[in-house]
């Protein structure tokens, strides 16, 4: 009797610009679940709070910005109560923020998983912005108590709100990419993460509303894509008058233009990951 063989894998390195292999990330998602669950549970590994930090960072942080820039420095809020103006965009924020910095390090944290086997290291840098998904549901569902409990009732424009947070996720990934891949072979990338947050927060509609942007600087406002995500929150979950589609225009084109080119860059420099990380 013929005895079977088992099936051959041959594994070649790519080379040049090659395209992203989406078989192959499908093929290990199982991996992308795996690592998941390992980072919600190292994140609140000996932690007396656990999950509650979810919802303290943006929360305490509302509270501070209520205090000191909407009740003393009276910064407008679109005719919106300052709390629920400021954690509308909290929210969404405090995810983009700690998936981009997770994210962005998230290659040196598995070098010793990424220099034993093979597996697609774009997996890498999405498990560690779907485990921030779990953050931003907890913080989600107080957001929707805050907007109740201030008697703001959400049009039918909430039913966009899902699109909005898929553009988050998806500029937290596009940065990452080159962030991620720039810190294997330059780890000065740690130490600007937290600055470029820092700015990049001043640069979004956060504290202020958009309207004090002139509407003729709108299209180069919307080159910041977080900016489009803030203003699609604001709009879904408090019944503003329709955002400035300009800026959502250009927000979501960037992101896709960034994300693409990510993509590729990530994917020309995997080939030394296990040499230099």
């Amino acid at each position: 009797m013929a005895i079977p063989q088992a099936p051959v894998t041959v594994i070649r390195p790519s080379r040049g610009w090659s395209a992203i292999n989406f078989r192959d990330l499908w093929n290990h998602r199982e991996l992308l679940y795996f690592l998941i669950w390992s980072d919600l549970k190292l994140r609140y590994k000996q932690t007396s709070l656990g999950a509650v930090w979810a919802v303290l960072q943006p929360f305490l942080t509302m509270i501070v910005y209520s205090i000191f820039l909407g009740r003393l420095a009276r910064v407008p809020s679109d005719g919106i109560a300052y709390p629920v103006f400021v954690y509308t965009a909290l929210v969404p924020w405090t995810f983009f923020s700690n998936a981009l910095t997770t994210s962005s390090l998230s290659l040196i944290r598995h070098e010793r998983v990424i220099t034993k086997i093979y597996f697609p290291r774009l997996i890498i840098p999405i498990s560690a912005i779907a485990a921030g998904l779990v953050d931003f549901g907890i913080a989600f569902v107080l957001l929707v108590g805050i907007v109740l409990f201030y008697g703001i009732v959400p049009t039918t424009a909430v039913v966009l709100l899902p699109l909005f947070m898929l553009l988050a996720a998806v500029t937290a990934l596009a940065v990452s990419l080159w962030l991620s891949a720039l810190n294997v072979q330059y780890r000065d990338v740690r130490y600007t993460v937290p600055f470029l947050t820092q700015v990049w927060m001043f640069m979004t509609p956060i504290i202020y509303p958009s309207s004090l942007v002139p509407e003729r600087w709108h299209v180069l406002y919307g080159l910041n894509p977080m900016a489009g995500v803030v203003e699609g929150f604001r709009w879904s979950l408090l019944g503003q008058d329709n955002p400035s589609f300009s800026i959502l225009l250009v927000s979501t084109a960037m992101t896709l233009l960034i994300l693409i080119g990510g993509l590729y860059y990530f994917r020309r420099m995997e080939q030394t990951f296990a040499d230099v990380v």
